[in-house]
């Protein structure tokens, strides 16, 4: 294959360059099992082939429900090359919901893995759309009956070869990226390869990374911050460390170790689980010299035991949400100064607060945090009310802007302070309450390994305030203690009416603490 391209346009040119500037490097290492550029692009090839033959067409969408595996990563280079549109489909997904992921994206291909043959059989035979099922590992005997169904290991095996990928528009889609929606039912965030291939290397730029670094990832595949890390791994010529999961610390810490990862990125919920490692049994790993952190507010007392954890590390804080990929970092070196900031805008993008009205808010207000930039998502897939409702016009004739609907704060420096997502704020007492606010001070309180708080109905306050605590192991804590620290700190009204206990955070696939299940949790357990 012929590489005549003199920048990256489309997602899939960073394997090419990658794969033409160093064919023989490691570009993958997965449960401990080396792979080069050059295996990965000639995989991809095969994949790609394999979809063209069974009828994709550019634009199609392919369903990728794979753990993060080596056959996992192939599958998204080749729906590339083949001029489709990936969609990731966590490996923790039931039936229903990929029943339902698989029709609302009319998917014409699905790559998967045999173990999770529970899910996908009952729902492929009642898939019109589908051309072709690719499945990686044991195929069920019950799969034999079901034409189309292709072991992926026969697909790797077989030469195969693309003269030259088809037309693909740098504003043609390149992903959708399935997020949940109120309904309960998710939607699909359409995402091109500009939009994408601007998010990488903007990432890349301000995370100050090299061809040298070697990124650790155990996020989900399907959760876009682990999606990023793939993209910018590749696009660099950079090494990734997969892990399937962070369900065994152990594992991923002596990855760590053995393979002497330079960048982790994680969630609160995970770097809360190594600070109460950490506390029981000191432990340092000095190859890291970036942390990451989003999807959820990186508590102020978190910091220095990373640091402690990490001693060699720039700590990055950062806010973003799916429809454009990531909004705002911190620099590292302002992480002292400025611990409760989330940053200023990505490089290449523009963010400003207005009011509930669309008015310039004044400095230090709260109000709705916009973005302007290349990242910003096409819309959702077949939503055009949703779509109309969070892109919407610019200040530039013709431009869309993305409408956060999250509240922020922004200092006279212009830095961003999260305040809450708008389905967050609390309304007790007539006045308005940031979780986020009250989170942080039970956070303080000696025992805490993590502190939620939601807003409950209730018929005098509107809304009281609970918080949902998660002791940390042979900590007994005390209800009265808990709120008394807080009225030392807090205003009156945003002091918790009820604190819960529990033994440990119900969590999403994507290591969220899941508030829809905390709603419903009314005894300590």
């Amino acid at each position: 294959m012929t590489i005549k391209f003199s920048q990256q346009r489309l997602l899939h040119q960073g394997l090419l360059a990658s794969s033409a500037k160093h064919p023989q490097k490691i570009a993958l290492l997965a449960e401990g099992k080396p792979y080069t550029y050059n295996q990965l692009l000639e995989s991809a090839v095969r994949i790609a082939a394999a979809l063209q033959q069974n009828g994709l067409q550019r634009g199609d969408r392919v369903a990728i429900y794979m753990d993060n595996t080596w056959p996992c990563i192939v599958s998204i280079y080749g729906t590339l090359l083949a001029g489709g549109v990936f969609l990731m489909v966590n490996p923790q997904t039931k039936k229903d919901k990929l029943q339902f992921i698989l029709k609302d994206s009319e998917a014409t291909a699905l790559l998967t893995d045999g173990h999770l043959s529970r899910n996908f059989l009952p729902v492929i035979k009642d898939l019109p759309d589908l051309k072709a099922v690719i499945v990686s590992g044991k195929i069920p005997v019950k799969a034999e009956e079901i034409n189309n169904i292709k072991p992926f290991e026969d697909v790797l095996s077989q030469k195969a070869s693309i003269e030259e990928t088809p037309i693909v528009n740098p504003n043609d889609l390149a992903s959708f990226i399935y997020t949940s929606g109120s309904t309960g039912f998710p939607k699909g965030v359409m995402q091109t390869h500009r939009s994408m291939v601007f998010a990488s290397w903007s990432l890349i730029e301000y995370l100050r990374l090299s061809e040298d670094d070697r990124i650790m990832l155990m996020l989900p595949l399907a959760f876009d911050y682990g999606l990023y890390q793939l993209l910018m791994a590749v696009n660099l010529s950079a090494t990734l460390i997969v892990e399937r999961s962070f369900i065994y610390p152990s594992l991923i810490y002596q990855g760590i170790e053995k393979y002497q990862a330079t960048v982790f990125p994680g969630v609160p919920t995970i770097y809360a689980t190594m600070i109460e490692a950490h506390k029981k049994s000191k432990m340092q790993f000095p190859s890291v010299t970036r942390v990451t952190n989003t999807a959820a507010a990186l508590p102020v007392e978190y910091l220095n035991y990373l640091k402690e954890i990490f001693p060699n590390a720039l700590i990055f804080k950062m806010y973003g949400l799916t429809e454009c990929k990531r909004v705002a970092y911190l620099e590292p070196e302002l992480l002292d100064e400025k611990p409760a900031s989330v940053g200023k805008a990505i490089p290449g993008t523009e963010v400003f607060i207005r009011s509930l009205k669309g008015k310039a808010t004044p400095t230090g207000e709260a109000g709705i945090l916009y973005v302007r930039g290349p990242h910003i998502m096409a819309g959702y897939w077949k939503r055009p009310e949703q779509t109309e409702r969070m892109l919407l016009p610019g200040d530039i004739p013709g431009e869309r802007i993305l409408c956060t609907y999250d509240w922020f704060k922004m200092d006279e420096e212009g830095f961003l302070y999260f305040v809450g997502r708008s389905d967050d704020i609390i309304k007790t007492r007539g006045e308005k309450v940031s979780p986020l606010e009250v989170e942080q001070v039970l956070h303080t309180i000696d025992g805490v390994k993590e502190a939620v708080v939601l807003g409950i109905p209730d018929q005098v306050l509107g809304e009281a305030i609970r918080a949902f605590v998660v002791p940390e192991p042979g900590k007994t804590l005390d209800e009265r203690v808990i709120k008394k620290i807080c009225m030392q700190r807090l205003e009156n009204f945003m002091v918790p009416k009820e604190v819960v206990f529990l033994k440990e955070m119900p969590k999403s696939p994507n290591g969220k603490i899941d508030k829809k299940v905390l709603a419903g949790v009314t005894e300590n357990g």
